[in-house]
């Protein structure tokens, strides 16, 4: 893999851990936790969006918004069904889940509908990612959570699995800017959650007196951590950058364990050296 693209990865599976750790200490607040810091981010990220139109300007047909918001509607569904996630399981067990199958998916899919060949090196390199993240997901809990958890996560990663090929056509054959693209998709998700949330302005208020330290991290972060993957499909194909920006999990496993004080430390820490190995495979296929 191209070394500016494993640098991106990796910047990015850091900045997606420490989102998702926000997201979950923020797990009550659900979809109007969502729609805050959706329209959060939107607004955050004007100024640079305008700057980005002016020096480049894009090419502007149909396409651009029907792209913007298809991958909004992805988005929403998979921030949405993440959060409640969140409210009903363990961090240790929807992240690795939704975030293990969202690549093995995702593989498949650039395989099939993009004839992509990642080679013997990169598809065991793939494979060593999800069966890592396996590893940290399936351990044991008491049945409701776990049942929940798992439940969550399944969704949350084939919600992944489809952005994450849409989006690679997006800001790839269509050359959409990515900066533009993700501001593109923040702005739709605030737009279709308005007329549910503006129906709660109570919920609104506790929300945002409780967790605005969250929202303003998630608006940032969260699309940093993804405009710094769709950049990196510039350079390397979705089969491989898919699962090696997972190595996020290995991150988010350790704040699970350290700071949300989740037990099971031995598995994540077994399950995170073969994501660790499987990235290695990843980062040696050209």
């Amino acid at each position: 893999m191209d070394p500016l693209a494993i640098a991106l990865v990796g910047a990015a599976a850091v900045c997606h851990a420490v989102w998702n750790l926000y997201a979950k200490r923020a797990a009550d607040g659900g979809t109007v936790f969502v729609w805050l810091n959706s329209g959060a981010s939107a607004i955050i990220y004007l100024p640079l969006v305008l700057i980005i139109v002016i020096l480049y300007p894009p090419q502007w047909s149909w396409l651009l918004p029907a792209a913007m918001l298809v991958t909004g509607v992805l988005h929403l569904g998979y921030s949405v069904v993440l959060q409640r996630g969140y409210q009903h399981g363990d961090m240790s067990v929807v992240y690795p889940l939704a975030r293990g199958t969202g690549p093995a998916l995702s593989v498949t899919f650039a395989i099939v509908v993009f004839g992509e060949r990642p080679g013997l090196l990169g598809v065991l390199g793939a494979l060593g990612v999800v069966g890592g993240i396996l590893i940290i997901g399936l351990g044991r809990a008491s049945g409701t959570k776990l049942s929940a958890g798992v439940f969550y996560g399944l969704i949350t990663g084939v919600l992944i699995a489809s952005y994450t090929v849409w989006d690679a056509w997006a800001v790839g054959p269509l050359a959409i800017s990515p900066i533009l693209y993700d501001w593109g998709s923040n702005l739709t998700r605030s737009a279709l959650l308005t007329p549910y949330s503006l129906r709660r302005k109570a919920e609104i208020k506790r929300v945002w007196n409780t967790h605005r330290a969250a929202i303003f991290v998630v608006a940032i972060i969260a699309p940093a951590a993804y405009m710094l993957v769709l950049f990196a499909y510039r350079y390397a194909p979705v089969s491989l950058v898919a699962p090696a920006r997972e190595l996020s999990i290995v991150i988010g496993s350790l704040f699970a364990w350290l700071l949300l004080r989740e037990p099971q430390a031995g598995r994540r820490i077994t399950g995170a050296s073969v994501v660790l190995l499987g990235v290695i495979a990843l980062a040696a296929t050209r």
